[in-house]
């Protein structure tokens, strides 16, 4: 049985209600009670990983659907490679326990899951060898990252992305997101409402935290994995989408004043989800109205993610018993 949600009236955004709860040291806690310590290497030095899983709610099913639940932990696993930390679970095993985190939770509302792998000891020294890794997860009520409808507006950003060979962008690392918040925060101070950051060679790289697409000429656009962007979950999904749609798909290098000259242009991923972008720069994109292209594909991938249709019926995982 399905409990409805009871929460303050006045619940922020992203904030956690005092019903929720955590997996924290291999056990399911509530909320007020999952704590770290001031000492704990990844708060003081970014030494952690984490993945953002959203979950829809189907009012029609009375079903919350986990959207790519296998996709993210697999790519979880691949990031903690690369910061050298284990998690002695496979993603088959923290799919299954984050069904049971929601289940506990028990919303009736769309949904945002925060699976952190991180450096656990409580020390002082920079380094990623010979120091303890834990894993938490968590999920809060969640409604829109950015607007999803009628367009966003957009500023190149003055800081560059991330490069590879610094802290790679493929893995969603937690102290590479100061990136993000430095161009995010840029953008909304000077009256934007998100950002695009470029490579060091000057490259269209991605938004502050979201996959970015552009359409020229009736094709799609997206930049490839090697202009150092995450490689996106949601941005696989649109790609294929649109091939199903037969819309013409190219991956390459964009340039900077292609954004001006496209006629649509979107940026996705889990939390933004697909929100188009009408002006970039005080330039106003295509007609200035959300595109056909951007339509179509909007369209079949808010369908997708609540569970409705068969063709993409992999992608959500139904979190409550029928």
């Amino acid at each position: 049985m399905v409990q409805e949600l009871v929460r303050p009236g006045k619940l922020a955004k992203g904030a956690a209600p005092d019903t929720a709860w955590a997996y924290l040291g291999g056990k399911f806690v509530p909320i007020r009670e999952a704590k770290i310590s001031v000492m704990t290497h990844a708060f003081n030095y970014g030494t952690g990983v984490f993945e953002g899983i959203r979950a829809y709610w189907n009012a029609e099913e009375e079903q919350l659907y986990g959207l790519h639940f296998r996709e993210h932990f697999k790519r979880l696993l691949r990031s903690c490679r690369i910061m050298r930390l284990t998690v002695p679970h496979s993603a088959e095993d923290l799919v299954d326990i984050t069904i049971e985190l929601l289940r506990k939770c028990g919303y009736r509302e769309d949904a945002y899951i925060r699976p952190v792998v991180y450096k656990s000891s409580e020390l002082i020294g920079v380094r990623l060898h010979n120091l303890e890794d834990s894993f938490t997860v968590f999920a809060v009520p969640f409604g829109n990252y950015v607007p999803v409808e009628g367009g966003i507006s957009c500023q190149v950003s003055s800081w560059r992305r991330v490069d590879d060979n610094a802290i790679p962008a493929r893995s969603k690392i937690t102290g590479s997101y100061v990136n993000a918040a430095l161009a995010k925060t840029e953008a909304q101070e000077a009256g934007f409402d998100e950002a695009i950051v470029l490579t060091n060679e000057g490259h269209v790289s991605e938004g502050s935290a979201e996959n970015l697409f552009m359409v020229r000429g009736g094709t799609l656009i997206t930049p490839p994995v090697t202009d150092n962007i995450l490689e996106g979950i949601v941005r696989a999904s649109i790609m294929r989408i649109a091939r199903d749609l037969d819309v013409p798909l190219e991956v390459r290098s964009i340039d900077r004043t292609e954004l001006y000259i496209a006629d649509e242009l979107f940026l996705c991923g889990t939390g933004a989800q697909l929100s188009p972008v009408t002006s970039v720069d005080h330039r106003i994109v295509g007609t200035g109205a959300v595109g056909p292209i951007t339509q179509k594909l909007s369209r079949v991938y808010f369908d997708a993610v609540r569970g409705n249709g068969d063709r993409y019926k992999e992608w959500v995982t139904p979190v409550y018993p029928a």
